[in-house]
């Protein structure tokens, strides 16, 4: 049997409808690799089940259906090892409002939200959000890897710590936890009494193929108990704007609490959202593993490409259409004191290593037809007479 051609080469012109991620530029000469969305069109499957839903014409209100929840039940089985129940699941509109809930629920004003960093700006502020307060613990480079740090994590937990924000893969350095490391972490969380939120939006994108995404809620039922896993069909099938997530919450009080923050002030989700989400999770892998296969390509592209630009380097993301590029020796060599400013005056956007927590890195978002990243990574060259 033949596997189906999906051409992720297209170009398409999305500065023609409003889009956050090439509207930053709008009139200028500027190619856009930084927010986490991608520039191919959404899976096939994906796009007739949202035209069969349309053609119906009524848009009435709408929770979650049984085929629906199955498919995400049978999706995590598939992909993930993880056999969970239905009824764990709690519909939202985005994963950050999902963390931003567990922030709420865990523990009162003034208490300690852990996370380490650098990572996806929202986790920096959530905890404010809320009256909490935002305790850092850094990653570590080592061995060409990002690692963590365990010292640093047991010193910035503190007796007011009640929430480990997680993220995993994680965004940006585009690491995998391996079973050890997150047996580490479900210890950790014990140990502390600590609930654990664990964003796990990227699951769907992992590059290497000796490497598979263990959610940390599925290790056991002591830590599956402590957690609050996050997930949406958003990164992996390119359909952000959707709004379709779900939190999985195996413990039925923690659900509770967690529905009971909800009310009045999140949303129901969006009944296209979850019309996509359910084709995703049912008809989409054949479009994924396609996808994987064009990404692997752009990574290879990324890493060659930096190596020779002088004053830059990376590590190799094990997930994630996202580069972790570490700009410090160039802004002491040149005097640059922004590179995402720097990059973008030479026509590339990139995100400001700055907002997660790292300033001197930018983050090189690597999803988009080799014909885009090419010509973006040619404009970094010569910018840095490479």
């Amino acid at each position: 049997m033949t596997a189906p051609a999906f051409d992720f080469d297209r170009l398409i012109d999305r500065r023609s409808l409003p889009s956050e991620k090439w509207g930053r530029y709008a009139g200028r000469d500027v190619l856009p690799l930084w927010v986490a969305d991608m520039d191919f069109a959404a899976p096939p499957a994906v796009i007739e089940a949202l035209h069969r839903r349309i053609d119906h014409g009524v848009f009435g209100y709408t929770d979650a259906w049984p085929a629906l929840e199955q498919a995400v039940v049978e999706g995590l089985r598939r992909d993930h090892g993880w056999t969970i129940q239905p009824d764990w699941l709690v519909w939202l509109p985005g994963v950050v409002a999902g963390f931003n809930l567990a922030c709420a629920i865990a523990g009162e004003a003034g208490d300690g939200v852990l996370t380490a960093t650098p990572v996806y700006p929202p986790f920096l502020t959530a905890p404010a959000n809320t009256g909490r307060v935002l305790q850092r613990a850094e990653l570590v480079l080592g061995d060409g890897r990002w690692q963590w740090d365990w010292d640093a994590l047991e010193a910035a937990c503190t007796p007011t710590t009640r929430l480990l924000l997680l993220c995993s893969p994680h965004n940006p350095v585009g690491r995998v936890f391996d079973e050890a490391e997150l047996r580490r972490l479900a210890d950790f969380a014990a140990r502390h009494d600590l609930l654990v939120c664990s964003d796990e939006i990227h699951c769907g994108l992992v590059l290497d193929a000796d490497r598979t995404h263990r959610p940390l809620a599925a290790l056991d039922e002591a830590i599956a108990r402590r957690t609050i896993t996050l997930m949406a069909p958003s990164k992996t099938w390119n359909i952000p704007a959707l709004y379709c997530a779900f939190a999985i919450i195996p413990d039925p009080a923690l659900r509770r609490r967690y529905r009971h923050a909800m009310r009045g002030i999140v949303p129901h989700v969006n009944v296209l959202g979850m019309v996509a989400a359910e084709a995703a999770y049912r008809d989409g892998d054949a479009w994924r593993r396609a996808l994987l296969d064009y990404l692997r390509g752009n990574r290879e592209r990324v890493l060659e490409a930096v190596a020779a630009m002088p004053g830059l380097t990376t590590t190799r993301p094990e997930a994630t259409y996202l580069a972790w590029v570490d700009c410090r020796a160039m802004m002491a060599a040149r005097g640059v004191s922004d590179p995402a400013a720097f990059f973008e005056a030479a026509g590339v956007g990139l995100s400001d290593g700055a907002a997660f927590g790292a300033p001197g890195f930018v983050r090189l978002n690597f999803g988009c037809p080799r014909a885009t990243l090419d010509e973006a990574l040619a404009r970094m060259a010569r910018a840095l007479g490479a």
